[in-house]
């Protein structure tokens, strides 16, 4: 992998693939490469067996990704108006589907499908300094793709503001809004991934890999639905080797040994 690729992946500590953005000069803009790199680098992490979780992250300082490549050239808008689906829409589905934690490393701007970046992410850290927003409105277009993995994640009246108006939020109000887990300044941003990861990657991959399918398959349920659907899945986790190890690693007072079988 080079260090000019349109998205750099590297597995970092053995256990935590990090892709990064690498097109600091257009803010990390989206083109059909980005969308490839990043979509190949989850494909990587997933048949990786010793990856626990995965860092999507920019270069520089500037921008987490300032949405699609909008030059002339970009081809990012060229659909094929004979296939049902996008490159970029088949890879927000490649994220939620995604078995392993997604973390955001917020480093700068995040707006119009970076938001969708974002937010296909299970959790998010965030510089200070990082702004974020759906400006589309503001060229004629709409967060269309975007809004299927945002919809849920903001309050109602909030997310249509941002759609409607175009107007950004500041990285305390993506915080109080729940865009976010933490914020912190640009300086201890780092520090805060590598506290977060520290908090997956010691926990056993065969409940997180469990609960993370669990958690899509029951989020259009009633309540009736959800409570039966999962019974019957703890009661098969239950079977499994990592959670024969965390009970007797509990009952014996030691660290557990995860295989994430």
């Amino acid at each position: 992998m080079s260090i000019t690729d349109p998205v750099v992946v590297q597995r970092m500590e053995g256990r935590v693939m990090w892709l990064t953005i690498n097109r600091p000069a257009s803010r990390n803009a989206i083109n059909e490469d980005v969308i490839g790199g990043i979509s190949a680098g989850l494909t990587a992490a997933a048949a990786d067996t010793a990856v626990r979780a995965v860092v999507l992250t920019g270069a520089g300082d500037r921008a987490f990704c300032a949405g699609a490549d909008l030059k002339p050239d970009s081809g990012i808008f060229d659909f094929d108006h004979s296939e049902a689906t996008t490159a970029y829409a088949r890879l927000l589905r490649q994220a939620v589907d995604s078995n392993l934690p997604l973390i955001a490393r917020v480093n700068g701007h995040c707006m119009a499908g970076g938001m969708g970046l974002l937010t296909m992410c299970d959790m998010a850290v965030a510089s200070s300094n990082a702004l974020f927003g759906l400006p589309e409105v503001k060229i004629g277009l709409f967060p269309m793709q975007v809004a299927s993995v945002m919809q849920h994640l903001l309050p109602r009246r909030k997310f249509s503001e941002m759609c409607i108006t175009g107007e950004p939020m500041d990285a305390d109000e993506a915080l109080a809004a729940g865009l976010v887990n933490y914020v912190v300044a640009p300086e201890a941003l780092d520090d805060k991934v590598q506290w977060l990861l520290a908090r997956v990657v010691d926990k056993s991959p065969t409940a997180i890999r469990r609960g993370k399918h669990a958690m899509r398959a029951i989020a259009d349920m009633t309540f009736a639905q959800a409570i039966a659907y999962t019974e019957g899945q703890i009661g098969s986790l239950r079977l499994t080797r990592d959670a024969a190890e965390g009970l007797a690693a509990f009952n014996e007072k030691r660290k557990p040994e995860w295989t994430g079988r």
